[in-house]
């Protein structure tokens, strides 16, 4: 009778496996037990059972890293991979190819992990957001060029603001370059002097806002070295870079609503304010005149001699006192109307011609706020600080 060593009967039990289709592609369901993510190799070791049996598993690093979420013990979850032997061993081994949950999809369950491990790292702590500036002179925006989102959150802020500059840092905002660009792009907004930054996209599907699920664009936002506001899809989306921002708003038009104040209204405010001390100043004038009516009654009513010099010299100090009085109370007054006509004045579109700039206006009388308003042959009127210039567009250049 013919005798067979170890590897040779390892090696014909391997070479029967691999001569059968059915061990090739297989799917199999079952639970994660005895999970070790290798990290130097980057390959996962565990074993799948079920109530009665279990076979060992394994998954290279090739297939491991392209994962988006991590495995565990005890999760349900269906493989794919190929039934072969291990012949050192002598075993049979499953060499898996893909791993998805068993009922829960497989970036939901990325989501969910790695909102955890964030969330107990403190990032999403309400004790970390910083409270948004009132009148920001400088935004950030960090999205893509060339998206709706950016037109959407300009037309608002110049509508609403114009006053504030706008900063653009352009980022890729879908794919699997998307994380890095937008990293890349806080880094970029970093090194630059801004009061607030927005950043987000338009909607789309679970896959289309991954990039704003990503672990390093989440400490990106948290490491932003001023508040950030994140518009992310649609309303009911929600994201990490969410829980990481400062303030979350539904949409990238609801972000500029959130991002400054109504120049009207503090117009309004201004000119409200304005008029309170206008009207204070007058009440007080009118009862310091009062009193001293009311003084000047009393003693003319009194006798003569003693009383009455008495009576002077009590007038006397309570006319000093009273002039004191209205002095510092005036004086105050009107520093806070200096403070605010200081602030209408530095909202005044007017202010911003002093400093260089200037405002055409088109026949109509209209401002042209884009070249392609006008054509050659157009009179336009452009105003300076000091006056205004009428000229004729002679040629257009792109």
């Amino acid at each position: 009778m013919p005798s067979y060593s170890v590897s040779e009967v390892n090696r014909f039990i391997k070479q029967i496996f691999a001569a059968e289709d059915i061990f090739y592609g297989l799917h199999i369901r079952g639970e994660i037990s005895n999970f070790v993510n290798h990290v130097r190799s980057g390959h996962f070791y565990f074993t799948l059972k079920d109530q009665t049996s279990s076979i060992k598993c394994v998954m290279f690093r090739s297939n491991a890293s392209r994962l988006p979420f991590l495995p565990e013990n005890g999760m349900n979850v269906i493989l794919r991979g190929d039934v072969q032997v291990f012949e050192r061993d002598g075993v049979y081994q499953v060499y898996v190819a893909d791993i998805q949950p068993d009922g829960t999809g497989a970036l939901y369950m990325a989501y969910e992990q790695l909102k955890k491990k964030l969330d107990a790292e403190g990032l999403f702590d309400p004790q970390r957001k910083r409270p948004l500036p009132p009148y920001p002179g400088a935004i950030g925006v960090i999205t893509s060029k060339t998206g709706a989102a950016l037109q959407d959150i300009l037309n608002i802020l110049r509508r609403r603001y114009p006053v504030c500059t706008v900063k653009l840092f352009p980022a890729l905002v879908q794919g699997e370059q998307a994380p890095e660009s937008i990293i890349q792009a806080f880094a970029r907004a970093n090194r630059t002097p801004l009061d607030l930054v927005i950043v987000g996209r338009g909607g789309g599907s679970l896959e289309d806002l991954w990039a704003f699920n990503d672990e390093g664009v989440a400490r990106a936002i948290a490491g932003c070295r001023v508040p950030v506001i994140s518009a992310v899809g649609h309303e009911v989306d929600y994201t990490i870079a969410d829980f990481a921002a400062d303030l979350r708003a539904p949409t990238p038009s609801a972000a500029a609503e959130l991002a400054v104040p109504d120049i009207v209204n503090l117009r309004t405010m201004i000119d409200n304010y304005a008029e309170m001390v206008y009207n204070y100043t007058v009440s007080s004038l009118q009862n310091g005149e009062q009193q001293l009516d009311s003084l000047s009654t009393r003693l003319m009513a009194r006798a003569p001699g003693a009383v009455l010099e008495h009576s002077c010299h009590s007038l006397e100090s309570l006319d000093s006192r009273l002039h004191l009085s209205f002095e510092g109370m005036y004086g105050r007054c009107g520093q806070r109307f200096a403070a605010a006509a200081g602030m209408l004045e530095s909202l005044s579109p007017l202010k911003v011609l002093t400093r260089g700039y200037s405002i055409t206006f088109d026949k109509s009388g209209k401002i042209a706020r884009s070249a392609e308003q006008l054509k050659p042959g157009n009179r336009i009127t452009t105003r300076f600080h000091d006056g205004e210039v009428v000229s004729v567009v002679a040629e257009k250049e792109e």
